[in-house]
């Protein structure tokens, strides 16, 4: 997994709310970061419509290779329901640069980060956490029965909706350059089980989880959960099969 370089501090742009780019889409908001750029929420000034949009720094993507290769990724995994669905790719001048970035499709929820800053305790329980747990690796599992790793899953980059006990989520970034080997794969479960982690609290509520929750995390040791799951779908099973006795 590609480690953000900035989350919800320095701006790579500073694209303020309000302004227009390319003429058709008006800024609303930063939405977050990555090593490879930034993501922002468009509206299109013709039609009102909400986009997310995901802007490449020209230091890291000189060619546009990595926004040309997410593009195609981003294609060939359009089916994959917990995906922004890619809708073009446009191209600016920043500063007498040239910045290209990626519009999809708007997902109407709330960054998880957003969500736990509002919870109780900012965490979710156990069980709730399994909830959101089940709905990432039942995502997730699509990108790798594909023969895709997704490579980018992160806790900011991640939208949900609650309903009920359950959560839709999406993910608004991917690594292009994450190739799908038996190992990056298994790095994708081992970023969901840390996401899950991260919302039930991490280290200062690992102690007093249940033994169950426990073993699924595995004592958070990649070398454990690469030995238990070997993709999503493998997580997803024990999930809906594990026991709490």
């Amino acid at each position: 997994m590609t480690a953000p370089a900035t989350r919800k501090d320095a701006s790579m742009y500073n694209f303020a709310p309000g302004r227009v780019l390319a003429r058709k889409y008006e800024v609303l908001s930063r939405v977050g970061a990555s090593a490879s750029g930034e993501l922002y929420m468009l509206s299109e000034q013709a039609t009102g419509i909400e986009r997310t949009a995901k802007f490449y720094s020209p230091a890291i993507d000189p060619k546009n290779r990595w926004a040309n290769d997410s593009a195609i990724k981003m294609h060939k995994l359009r089916h994959c329901d917990i995906l922004a669905h890619y809708r073009t790719q446009e191209t600016i001048s920043v500063d007498g640069r040239d910045v290209t970035f990626l519009v999809s499709d708007f997902f109407k929820g709330e960054s998880l980060s957003d969500f736990l800053a509002k919870a109780p305790h900012k965490r979710l329980g156990a069980f709730e956490g399994m909830h959101l747990l089940h709905a990432m690796a039942l995502g997730v599992e699509q990108i790798h029965r594909l023969g895709e790793a997704h490579g980018e899953l992160a806790l900011e980059h991640l939208m949900i909706r609650r309903k009920g006990l359950r959560f839709q989520v999406k993910l608004l970034d991917l690594n292009p350059d994450f190739a799908a080997t038996p190992s990056s794969i298994r790095d994708d479960v081992y970023d969901l089980i840390h996401i899950f982690y991260q919302a039930i609290g991490g280290s200062k509520t690992y102690a007093s989880l249940p033994a169950a929750v426990k073993t699924l995390c595995g004592g958070m040791r990649r070398s454990v959960i690469h030995e238990r799951y070997r993709n999503a779908g493998d997580l997803r099973h024990y999930l809906e099969t594990m026991t709490w006795s």
